[in-house]
């Protein structure tokens, strides 16, 4: 590493700083994005409790004990569960917004980086090959050894930038599909919860 950054100068310390970056939200998404942690378990378990204002408050206990995106949309179901079905489910849609934001968290960064490193590695590469054309200029083409050198260290910030964009690009590709799989999950869940509200409002209004 300490190589690298002899050789690629400048240019090496931000591609340094986005790798440093990168690793940090893959690991703080691998967190963050397991099932039992977004779709809480212990929630989904008494959702079918919400038969009557006993039950309803079991949830809401239950949602405060496991807070997260799933609990805060169960407790804006329950919140407007006295409005009409349209406007409920508005109001339900107005907070998965925010809360499908949240689940999305760090993605733009890994794609900030996957498509930035490259870049910055290439930049560079030619910052590099500036440094070569000069010494051909000041010494002549005669020096094999020291053009072959100074084209190799120019090359090192073009692998090195790739070597941080293409496991940003795979890390982004993974967490927006474990993202796009748990907000469907979310989605299906909340739609038979508000459903189930629905059906016990009917069953009590009788």
């Amino acid at each position: 590493m300490i190589e690298l950054l002899r050789s690629g100068g400048i240019v090496m310390i931000p591609l340094l700083v986005a790798s440093i970056v990168a690793l940090a939200v893959v690991f703080e998404r691998l967190f963050s994005l397991r099932q039992s942690r977004v779709v809480r378990p212990e929630i989904a378990a008494v959702l079918e409790a919400a038969h009557d204002e006993e039950g309803i408050a079991t949830i809401l206990e239950i949602c405060r004990l496991y807070p997260g995106p799933f609990a805060r949309i169960v407790c804006a179901c329950l919140d407007v569960r006295h409005l009409p079905a349209v406007e409920a489910r508005e109001a339900v849609a107005d907070v998965g917004l925010r809360e499908v934001h949240e689940i999305r968290r760090g993605l733009p960064v890994l794609e900030t980086v996957a498509g930035v490193a490259p870049l910055l590695g290439l930049l560079g590469t030619v910052f590099g090959m500036i440094r070569v054309f000069r010494l051909m200029a000041a010494g002549g083409i005669g020096q094999a050894e020291v053009l072959s050198g100074g084209i190799s260290e120019a090359l090192i910030t073009t692998a090195a930038g790739l070597l941080v964009a293409i496991p940003a690009f795979v890390a982004h590709s993974y967490f927006a599909s474990k993202s796009e799989d748990l907000i469907v999950e979310i989605e299906e869940r909340v739609n038979r919860f508000l459903r189930q509200l629905k059906r016990v409002r009917t069953e009590v209004e009788v």
